[in-house]
């Protein structure tokens, strides 16, 4: 069986997940370690009167209690911009921002000794409105503006005959992720420190860390420990500088794991917005423009609030060819927790506004909700509302046709639990709709943003066999790309099925790969793997061509072998004078950043993709059963066909959970159920199973054509299934999540 490219191999790490064999950075252990904990402010806006540290030195196992006076070096960090404490020392600006942390020979005395620990607060106004932000006094130095960016295209005032206009809300929601933050760090006995953490982006970290210690980067190790899942939320830092600083402070190991609840306190969550459109058309349907102002709530730091607001601007007038456009876009600092990265890099909540445009004006004309996505997507050649050419790969009217082509389920079975309110439903008053989400999301980082990675590839012998050694800095947060590194390996060198190919544990002792994020990392890395690939290939080739008097040219690797026109070479034979390997790094094309109008090109490429969502809705309960869900996405092309399913399926399952039940609850700042009993993510029941259907066309200059899969599904799943809950209950839904208070006691559309 081929283990190449386009082959459904299996994960070489997943019989360890599945087993529960595989150690997750939560499972890594020194002889020795010691626990740290957190102690976190309990309010969302107060200013630090007194901290007296002395009770909880006093606990019995404490070995060090350190606060902001302890950072050596820089007392701030941050991915866009460094406004993040380590600790409080004046302000504390939302609720569990880090006040102290403790170092213990147990995790009961370190938790204990944060208990202990006397802190008097003044509290503060708490502003948690965006509107009122916007407008008000500033929460910090920097004011509470992350940034605006505003696109006009054409003339925005220009009107079509029929306009629609909609406000829409989106909540905040959480990563989720199942392992939660977890680090292990290690002083290396010469004034530095090595650390193995669940993260995103090793360098990223690495360069926040050095700066708080004090310390110059080679002076911090980074290894990736074993991730349970990240969807965006590991991009910031949490707990690195402090469980750094805790090994620094006692000398020897420290391990850090938060609980569930520290966790949903202690990493970025989605941006919740507000979004006000006006849509119009001409009376065919054809898009004349579209006017949109965004409010993003940032929370109270800046993470990735900038990026995410020109993603949001950049992505709000859809897959669309509108000729006038004025999309007006805000990032505003408040008390609520910050906001950065999560899958769809707010493309997600554009989407499910401008589909409940889309659907308001193909009821407007008369047409068929497909029919005037149809009449109205993007193609190849085309212009975004920036301005820049779609140049790639841009397959819409094919997505479309082929979702509708895609067969609907059954009636109802009859069968009372199938229905959404299960025996206590009245099937008179069940109601099924079907509802489309058309949407697109970009790949790389865009705006100007240096997007490079780099990767080294050996060839050698080892134990008698040949072996291919793969080292990148590229983090495995299940995207697959442990995966794809050996199939593109085993495609570019021609290596046997008995070669093996290793790939090195991922840290900073190679140069960067960026973050695992914006779908980049096949594109990023991979290119960056397939470069030293050929590098490796042609070194090889070069020696046995050299040693046989036969030009390299005429020479390829395939099977194991070095072969060419009257020759065949085994790989262990071609390796005989030693190794050989090559280091190289990938970049893809160069993008720009926004001027005043919001107009240049801003991004790499996109992917595209639809979904169309069948739902049953009891209107008396307001509970809501997802029949069935269809979705087709433009992947360029699929490396890994099973791998695409697997992100497909779970990044559609994410957008439901959006769709029906996961926000973060927050009341006047304060996060008030930060546990998995309240916050509900869908589970294998409350989904059916994803009819799937890829489109392949190859994007150029990307490695193999293949375009990047993990957030497209997220984008526009959420907007199917409020479309199809909106065709089910003729009800103007405008919030997501949709709440059963909104389902049963709706206004009408």
């Amino acid at each position: 069986m081929t283990r190449g490219v386009g082959a459904s191999t299996l994960r070489p790490d997943g019989l360890a997940k599945a087993t529960g064999a595989f150690l997750f950075a939560g499972d890594l252990s020194e002889a020795g370690m010691l626990w740290g904990a957190v102690l976190r402010c309990p309010s969302p806006h107060a200013r630090l009167v007194s901290l007296d540290l002395a009770p909880a030195r006093a606990v019995a196992g404490v070995v060090s209690v350190i606060s902001a006076e302890d950072v050596p070096g820089l007392a701030t960090y941050g991915l866009d911009h460094a406004d993040q404490p380590v600790f409080v020392s004046d302000v504390a600006r939302h609720h569990g921002e880090p006040v102290a942390a403790v170092a213990a020979t147990t995790l009961a005395a370190a938790r204990a000794a944060c208990a202990a620990v006397h802190v008097e607060w003044e509290q503060l106004p708490v502003v948690v409105d965006t509107e009122q932000a916007l407008t008000g006094p500033a929460l910090h130095p920097d004011g509470n503006l992350f940034r605006r960016v505003l696109i006009e295209k054409g003339d925005p005032g220009t009107e079509g005959e029929v306009a629609v206009e909609g406000s829409y809300v989106v909540g905040t929601q959480d990563q989720a992720f199942l392992g939660t933050e977890a680090a292990i760090a290690v002083p290396d006995g010469a004034g530095g420190v090595r650390l193995r953490v669940a993260t995103q982006d090793l360098h990223a970290d690495r360069g926040q860390i050095a700066a708080c210690l004090g310390l110059e980067p080679e002076q911090v190790t980074i290894t990736l420990g074993g991730v349970g899942g990240a969807f965006g939320g590991r991009e910031d830092m949490s707990l690195q500088v402090h469980v750094c600083l805790l090994a620094l402070a006692t000398g020897g190991p420290v391990k850090m794991v938060y609980s569930r609840e520290e966790s949903f306190l202690g990493h970025v969550h989605r941006h919740a917005m507000r979004l006000h459109y006006r849509t119009t058309a001409d009376r065919d349907g054809r898009l004349v423009s579209q006017q949109a102002r965004i409010l993003l709530d940032g929370g109270a730091y800046a993470s990735t609030t900038g990026p995410v607001t020109g993603n949001a601007a950049t992505m709000a007038a859809g897959p669309y060819v509108i000729p006038n456009v004025r999309i007006d876009a805000y990032g505003v600092r408040t008390n609520n927790p910050p906001s950065g990265a999560m899958r769809g890099f707010g493309a997600v909540q554009v989407c499910a506004a401008y589909e409940a445009q889309m659907d308001l004006l193909a009821h407007a004309v008369g047409l068929d909700p497909l029919e005037i996505r149809r009449r109205n997507a993007l193609a190849t050649g085309d212009t975004l509302a920036t301005g820049q050419v779609v140049h790639s790969a841009a397959p819409l009217r094919r997505l479309i046709d082929t979702v509708a082509a895609m067969p609907m389920p059954p009636p109802w079975s009859g069968a009372v639990e199938d229905l959404p309110g299960g025996p206590a439903a009245d099937p008179a008053r069940v109601r099924r709709g079907v509802g489309y989400g058309l949407g697109f999301k970009n790949l790389a980082f865009s705006e100007g943003f240096d997007d490079p990675s780099t990767a080294m590839v050996a060839l050698e012998v080892a134990d008698g066999s040949v072996r291919a050694v793969v080292h990148t800095a590229c983090a495995e947060v299940g995207q697959g790309f442990v995966t794809i590194v050996e199939q593109i390996v085993r495609t570019e060198l021609g290596l046997g099925p008995e070669d093996e190919v290793l790939l090195l544990d991922a840290d900073t002792l190679i140069g960067p790969a960026g973050s695992t994020s914006a779908s980049r990392q096949t594109w990023v890395s991979g290119g960056a793997v397939q470069l030293a690939c050929t590098a490796v290939a042609h070194q090889l080739v070069g020696r046995v061509a050299d040693a046989a008097g036969v030009p390299a040219a005429g020479c390829l690797l395939r099977a194991g072998r070095v072969v060419a026109e009257g020759l065949s070479v085994p790989l262990l034979d071609a390796l005989a004078d030693g190794p050989v390997h090559a280091e190289r790094t990938f970049r893809h094309r160069k993008t720009a950043a926004l001027d005043a109008r919001g107009q240049g090109d801003a991004h790499v490429a996109w992917s595209f993709v639809i979904h169309r969502a069948v739902v049953d809705v009891d209107l008396d309960l307001g509970t809501v059963r997802v029949v069935q869900l269809a979705t087709v996405q433009d992947v360029g092309k699929a490396l890994n066909p099973l791998s695409v399913l697997g992100q497909l399926e779970g990044g559609t399952a994410q957008g439901v959970g959006l769709a029906l039940t996961e926000e973060l609850a927050l009341e006047g700042g304060f996060v008030t159920q930060p546990t998995f009993s309240e916050y509900l993510i869908p589970n294998a029941v409350d989904l059916p199973t994803l009819m799937v259907a890829l489109v392949e066309e190859p994007e150029p200059d990307a490695p193999f054509g293949a375009k990047g899969v993990g957030e497209a599904p997220t984008v526009s799943s959420p907007a199917a299934v409020m479309a199809a809950m909106r065709d089910a209950t003729g009800l103007a839904l405008t919030h997501l999540p949709v709440r059963a208070e909104h389902l049963a006691a709706g206004s009408a559309l």
